[in-house]
C-alpha cells in the first residue's frame, strides 16, 4: 500500500520544526520513520505534513558524566548498540538494542522516535522506565524536562503537546560493577517480543542487594515497573527463594490478550524472561564486566 498524499517539510533549524508543528495541528516528525512510515501506508494515520528533522544534527550524540548521561533524541540506534562510552557505565543499552529489529532498521531508527512511538514492546521505552530517565522535550516556549513516568500517558501515547519534540533522553548512572540482565521473546528475531524483563541490581560491600529495578515490557498497554518483584529481592543476596517470590509477584501486573496469546501465557512467559534476566544480572563475573 501507499500513504495517503501529504506535504513535507525538511526542517533546517530546532525553531523551524517546532513553528512549523505549531501552525499545523497534525503535522507529524520525521526521523527514523520505521514505524512512522509503515503506518502511513498501511492507512492507520493521515498526517498533512511531514517535518524531516534529519538535518538537525545538534539532536544526536551520546555523553556520559559521572552524574548523568545524556542521549540526543535523534542518537540512532545503532549508534547506542555499538557506543563503547555507554557501555562503560550502561551495558544493559548494547544487550537491548541489539534486539531491536534488524540491523538495516537500528542504523535509521532513533531513540526519540521509539520513545515517541511507544510501543508497549518496544525494547527503548522499557529501558527508559527502568532507568527513570528524564526527557526533555522542546516546544515554543522552550525546554521542559518531564519525568518518564508521566511521559508514558497510555498505549502509544506520549505525553507531550502536539507541538514539541522530544530532543533528548537523560538518566543517572548506575555504581561500576551493578548487574545487568535483559531477555525477551518474540515468535521471529526482529518482532516486537510478547514478553521482556530487564533488570539492574546493585550489591552492598556484604553482597546484599540494596538497589533493583525491573521493568517489563510487551505484557500489557504500556512498559510497566515491577515494583512488588523489587521489593522481594531488596535486602537479600539473590536467593533462590527471593528470585522465585520476585518472579512469582508477576501476576500483580496488568497484562493483555491479542492474536498472539492470552493473559496467563503472556504471564507464563513473562515469568520465564524475568527469571532469565535476574540469572544474567546476579551473575558475579558477569556484574563485574560492567565496571571493566
Amino acid at each position: 500500500m501507499k500513504p495517503p498524499p501529504f506535504e513535507y517539510v525538511r526542517a533546517s533549524t530546532l525553531k523551524e520544526a517546532i513553528s512549523t508543528l505549531s501552525h499545523n495541528e497534525d503535522a507529524r516528525i520525521l526521523a527514523g520513520g520505521q514505524s512512522l512510515m509503515a503506518m502511513m501506508n498501511l492507512r492507520y494515520i493521515f498526517p498533512s505534513i511531514l517535518v524531516d528533522i534529519n538535518e538537525l544534527h545538534e539532536l544526536a550524540g551520546i555523553s556520559v558524566s559521572p552524574e548523568r548521561v545524556r542521549i540526543g533524541a535523534m542518537t540512532r540506534q545503532r549508534a547506542i548498540e555499538t557506543s563503547q562510552t555507554l557501555a562503560e557505565v550502561a551495558p544493559i543499552f548494547a544487550e537491548a538494542v541489539h534486539l531491536v529489529g534488524h540491523r538495516q532498521t537500528r542504523n535509521r531508527g532513533t531513540i526519540g522516535g521509539s520513545l515517541c512511538h511507544l510501543d508497549p514492546a518496544a525494547e527503548l521505552p522499557t529501558l527508559a522506565l527502568l532507568y527513570d530517565c528524564t526527557i526533555e522535550a522542546t516546544g515554543p516556549n522552550g525546554p521542559r524536562r518531564i519525568a518518564v513516568a508521566d511521559f508514558i500517558t497510555g498505549y502509544m501515547t506520549p505525553g507531550i503537546a502536539p507541538d514539541e519534540i522530544v530532543t533528548a533522553v537523560e538518566f543517572g548512572p548506575w555504581k561500576p560493577g551493578h548487574g545487568y540482565g535483559f531477555h525477551e521473546f518474540a515468535r521471529r528475531h526482529g518482532d516486537f517480543a510478547i514478553a521482556s524483563a530487564a533488570v539492574l541490581i546493585e550489591r552492598a560491600a556484604d553482597r546484599t542487594i540494596e538497589r533493583v529495578a525491573i521493568c517489563m515490557g510487551g505484557v500489557g498497554s504500556v512498559p510497566q515497573r515491577h515494583v512488588s518483584g523489587e521489593a522481594a529481592l531488596i535486602g537479600t543476596k539473590g536467593d533462590v527463594a527471593a528470585v522465585a517470590l520476585a518472579v512469582e509477584r508477576c501476576a500483580q501486573l496488568d497484562y493483555v490478550a491479542d492474536f498472539h496469546g492470552g493473559e496467563e501465557y503472556r504471564l507464563s512467559v513473562a515469568r520465564t524472561m524475568l527469571r532469565r534476566s535476574l540469572a544474567d544480572a546476579l551473575d558475579e563475573t558477569r556484574s563485574g564486566k560492567a565496571a571493566a
